[in-house]
Parts: C-alpha cells; sequence; structure tokens
C-alpha cells in the first residue's frame, strides 16, 4: 500500500467562493498534509472579496473564473488543470474550514488503488450539524442509494479523492452542488470503485457558518440533475466513459500555461507558506 501510494501523484483542490475568511487557513493547513506534493489548487469562483489574494498569499496556485459558474465549473476546472499539469488524483477541500484539511490524508490511506473514487463520510449529527443540512443530506442518501442500487453514507460531502482523467472521462455535466451527486451515478453506470472513508467535519456557530448552499433550492436542483442522469444512463446499466478531452476554453485559458510551470513531484516544504 505504501508504494501505490507513493507513487501516486496527488494534489488538493479548493473551489471557493467569497471565501476571504477562510480560504487562507485552509491552504496554509492542506499545505502541511503529508502524501499532497506540496500543492494546492484553488478555483476562485468569480468572487468579489480577496479570496484570490488570501489563497495566493497562503501558497496556493489559483485559477480563477470571470464569473461565478458554480460547485461542479470549479471543481472541473481545477480537475483539468491537474490532470494536464501532470497528476493522478486529487483530493477536494471546501473552503469554508468544515473540512479540517488534515481529514484528507484519511482519504489519501483509505484506499491504495488510484483509480477508486473515495468519498469522505461525515457524522452530521455528532458535529452539530445544522437540522436542516441534516434533512437534506438524509432525503439525498436515500434516493442516491435507491437510484444507484448500493447504499451511500453520505452523498454531499465535499472532502473526496478523485482519480482525475477517470472521473473527467464520465463527463459529468451540471455546474452547480449537483455535480457530486451526478458524478456518483456516473461512477456506478461506469463501474468505478468507490469507497467510503470516515471523516471529521467541524460547524461553527450559526453566526461564524459561511455557506452558499441553499438547503431548499439546491436539493431541488439535484433531484432534477439526477434525473436527467438517470435516463441519460439508461438507468444505470454499465455505459462505457468517454474519452477525455482537451480542457475547456472557456474555464481560464491560463490553466494550460499555468500547468507547464506546476511540478508534479515537488518538494515538500519543512513549513507551510507564510
Amino acid at each position: 500500500m505504501l508504494i501505490a501510494l507513493c507513487l501516486m501523484r496527488i494534489c488538493a483542490i479548493i473551489p471557493a467562493y467569497q471565501a476571504e475568511r477562510n480560504v487562507g487557513d485552509v491552504t496554509r493547513e492542506a499545505l502541511r498534509v503529508h502524501g499532497l506534493a506540496g500543492t494546492v489548487i484553488v478555483v476562485d469562483d468569480g468572487s468579489s472579496d480577496r479570496t484570490a489574494e488570501r489563497a495566493r498569499a497562503a501558497g496556493a496556485t489559483v485559477l480563477s473564473h470571470p464569473e461565478n459558474l458554480g460547485k461542479g465549473a470549479a471543481l472541473r476546472t481545477g480537475m483539468e488543470f491537474a490532470l494536464a499539469a501532470g497528476f493522478d488524483v486529487a483530493v477536494t477541500i471546501d473552503a469554508d474550514g468544515q473540512h479540517p484539511p488534515e481529514e484528507a490524508r484519511r482519504l489519501i490511506e483509505a484506499d491504495a488503488d488510484p483509480e477508486a473514487l473515495v468519498l469522505g463520510i461525515r457524522d452530521l449529527a455528532g458535529a452539530g450539524a445544522p437540522r436542516a443540512n441534516q434533512m437534506s443530506n438524509r432525503i439525498s442518501n436515500f434516493f442516491l442509494s435507491l437510484f444507484a442500487g448500493r447504499p451511500f453514507a453520505d452523498t454531499q460531502c465535499g472532502l473526496r479523492r478523485y482519480p482525475l482523467r477517470t472521473t473527467l472521462s464520465l463527463g459529468a455535466r451540471d455546474e452547480g452542488y449537483a455535480f457530486e451527486a451526478e458524478i456518483l451515478l456516473r461512477a456506478v453506470a461506469a463501474g468505478v470503485r468507490l469507497v467510503e472513508a470516515p471523516i471529521r467535519v467541524i460547524y461553527p456557530p450559526e453566526g461564524e457558518r459561511l455557506t452558499h448552499f441553499d438547503s431548499v433550492r439546491d436539493p431541488a436542483r439535484i433531484i432534477r440533475r439526477v434525473v436527467a442522469t438517470l435516463a441519460l444512463t439508461r438507468g444505470l446499466r454499465h455505459v462505457p466513459a468517454e474519452p477525455v478531452l482537451a480542457p475547456d476554453p472557456v474555464r481560464p485559458a491560463a490553466a494550460s500555461a499555468l500547468a507547464t510551470e506546476l511540478d508534479p513531484h515537488p518538494r515538500q516544504p519543512a513549513t507551510a507558506p507564510p
């Protein structure tokens, strides 16, 4: 397992929107995680605050969308860039600080197969998550498990380990929060190995919590995307993945140029950047 983990070229991707309060700390902590090759890619999804500035100052490679496109679009931008830069696997971490970056190590060590899609599993009740979040997650878990024909313990956790080429080949289309649910269904349809790993999550007091997820509107959008995905995959019969195409030039055109400068085997810094 140790040999397989050493051979995997792994980076972190942080999709971020209006996240200047936490993105610097999240980046610095992620840079300390052994196994991430000292590479953190922050995708600033059209923020009007200092998200990009704070992330860059903390040591991240920053990609920027000129306008807010959604979490799914930000994840795809980060994955396309990371794949072009020579990475095999990416651990995704939310920018709001709810996922302690050191928990990424659990996902890295959860399975030695670089083609496995590893899902973080939260204990929302134990972490004191708002009741609306708990109910939304239970509903999502129930329906996605039903449609996929296998149980899922947590379908909305943003802390995941993605095999980059395989994930992009699945052709997920959603630009928003439904991207993560759509990926699960497409992965099941394509026969991708799915692994679940318990992780710790932090929910700050109500007044300090930062979220752009609407517990009513966004689940409805997820349901629509799930229904469309089921129709596309013909009831989740096994379908072949699509070839990975070149990165979409509509997303940051600078990504390809930056990728040539990013070494997937950099030396791990002794300390995180200031």
